[in-house]
């Protein structure tokens, strides 16, 4: 009787649970729906294009296709790295992310402790909307932008040089210039954006732990380095890792644009050399390629600088 009183208990136990499942994925599919959208994109975009990585080990032609193409193995990953111009590539391409890590990662957590401090609300706000404005502008008005003010002729900067007697400089024309040009104004266009997440992780600081230091007699810029910094050190780190794991992925548009004869030694990267060997000149498998070596020597990094973090700050991706 006992048995059969449990095994009753049971059943209804699992019906009521089932029951109370059933309600909670109903009250959730809005939820669900919203997740599924990125979560599509998400597979169209960056997984099912795996499907063609294929191509780097074959002799592809569109009329074979993937299957009838002719299997070559590690063919055009030779090729590239006989090509005179490919570590020139890979150099320039490496240069000019660490050139933008160092001297631009710290600038955006310096302006967000900067408009953290700011206790005037409207001076704050318009302060934290003029920085973030540049990012909304695009590549090719940025690099417009950048030809216009660098003109010899009617270029703001070349006039303000003039007005120290400097004769007008081709800043586009001389190969030094491509790349202070290139990092600065990527710098200028993204500060503010990057500010925005550092400005959100330093309103999750305790103000406890303000009224602590200032208790403490602490200056600012001593509040700043133990409870600022402190605080947001998990965030600092991820972004950190995720912007070194970038290492050889540079943005396509930009350098692009901004390439001419006279700066190419030094404007040739990774993304504009697939572009010109995949599409110019219709070589679909060394540009994929070239391309998989990219994304693996990425992903290999980010997991080296992951496994680093989480041994010494115990902060880390995953």
């Amino acid at each position: 009787m006992n048995t059969q009183m449990s095994t009753l208990q049971k059943s209804e136990l699992k019906s009521i649970v089932a029951a109370e499942r059933k309600k909670k994925i109903k009250k959730s599919i809005p939820y669900y729906i919203l997740v599924a959208v990125p979560f599509a994109m998400l597979i169209v975009f960056r997984y099912q294009p795996m499907y063609g990585l294929q191509i780097a080990f074959r002799d592809y032609s569109p009329r074979l296709g993937f299957f009838g193409s002719p299997w070559v193995g590690l063919h055009y990953f030779r090729m590239f790295f006989d090509t005179p111009s490919a570590w020139p590539v890979i150099w320039n391409t490496i240069s000019l992310n660490v050139y933008a890590l160092i001297a631009g990662f710290p600038i955006p957590i310096i302006l967000a402790i900067c408009i953290n401090e700011v206790r005037v609300k409207s001076f704050k706000k318009t302060a934290q909307m003029i920085t973030y404005m540049p990012y909304f502008i695009s590549t090719v008005v940025l690099v417009a932008i950048i030809h216009q003010f660098t003109d010899m002729q009617i270029g703001i900067v070349n006039i303000i040089l003039g007005l120290f007697n400097v004769a007008p400089i081709n800043f586009m024309g001389h190969l030094e210039y491509f790349r202070h040009i290139f990092v600065w104004t990527g710098i200028w266009q993204s500060m503010g954006f990057s500010a925005v997440i550092f400005i959100a992780a330093l309103s999750g600081v305790s103000p406890e732990l303000y009224d602590a230091a200032h208790v403490d007699g602490a200056s600012k810029i001593q509040r700043i380095w133990h409870v600022d910094i402190p605080g947001i050190l998990p965030t600092i780190v991820i972004l950190f890792l995720l912007s070194a794991g970038q290492l050889l992925s540079i943005g396509f548009e930009r350098v692009y644009l901004m390439q001419n004869t006279i700066n190419i030694p030094h404007s040739e990267v990774i993304s504009t050399f697939v572009y010109k060997v995949g599409v110019q000149n219709i070589n679909f498998s060394l540009a994929t390629a070239v391309g998989m070596f990219n994304s693996v020597i990425n992903f290999i990094l980010l997991v080296i600088l992951n496994y680093t973090a989480r041994k010494i700050n115990q902060v880390a991706v995953w």
